[in-house]
């Protein structure tokens, strides 16, 4: 007969083969805490790459205080390389290094807006948002028919946040005369261009020209749906085909366009 210790007793009652399992109420209300954890980083990491960009600032000025100051470009474009390596490692680029690079962007606009000026940017909030939606819509379509991951749309995002932080809307009022608008762009049909060549190299490598002809057809048609208002066929004909793909990390393209671009455009090196 049970004694009232053992009645009183949890830890004796777990033991025993007929007590129930204790199970721990639900209290996560379907909110996923380690993904709300990760979100809840990404304002300090952000704050980590305003005050890179702060900091290169003052390290330009303090070699060249005659020319523009291009440090946070400097930034930004060792953001791009980090993505890219990273993709290039792990055909993904993680939430950590693109979400915090687009926050940075509008807080660099942000902080242009209110006169603080911790560098040489001249672009405001409105302006490091609107780069950071026109990179999104230079790569929707490619996103649709998967032909890029949501981590290169993402670091194409970031970079469209500095440029217009940046860059500004041109003219006298911005560093070197350019949009940051336009730079978006550019930078984007050099990343293409180089995108484009990585491709065609693989599909000579690879020599199967016949398989590579009929999934360039499939490319163009899905293509077409997206532009005739059908992007939900484009991407199940896209997911369809996803066994035979041939990866490439398009992050790698999108930042030797970036270089190339400024480099071209702005004599960096």
């Amino acid at each position: 007969m049970p004694t009232e210790q053992t009645l009183t007793d949890p830890a004796r009652n777990l033991a025993t083969p007929f007590a129930p399992a204790v199970v721990a109420p639900d209290d996560s209300l379907g909110i996923d805490r380690a993904f709300v954890l990760q979100m809840a980083r990404m304002p300090a990491l952000a704050l980590l790459w305003v005050a890179a960009g702060a900091i290169a600032h003052q390290v330009w000025a303090s070699v060249d205080d005659v020319g523009v100051n291009f440090g946070p470009l400097v930034v930004i474009g060792f953001g791009m390389m980090l993505a890219a390596f990273i993709d290039g490692w792990a055909l993904k680029v993680p939430n950590w290094v693109t979400l915090p690079l687009i926050l940075s962007g509008w807080m660099l606009g942000l902080l242009h807006d209110c006169g603080v000026g911790i560098d040489a940017g001249t672009g405001g909030l409105g302006m490091a948002v609107a780069g950071t939606f026109f990179g999104l819509a230079l790569l929707l379509p490619m996103l649709v028919i998967r032909g890029v991951g949501e981590g290169d749309v993402k670091m194409q995002m970031g970079f469209g946040a500095w440029a217009g932080a940046y860059f500004g809307i041109g003219g006298e009022t911005s560093p070197t005369g350019l949009h940051g608008l336009g730079v978006v762009f550019w930078a984007f049909c050099f990343g293409a261009i180089v995108g484009g060549a990585f491709g065609l190299i693989m599909i000579l490598l690879r020599r199967k020209f016949r398989q590579n002809a009929s999934t360039v057809g499939e490319i163009l048609m899905d293509l077409q749906l997206f532009a005739t208002g059908n992007p939900l066929q484009a991407t199940q004909r896209a997911e369809a085909r996803r066994q035979q793909w041939v990866k490439l990390p398009y992050g790698i393209p999108l930042c030797v366009g970036f270089v190339l671009f400024l480099w071209y455009r702005l004599g960096i090196a």
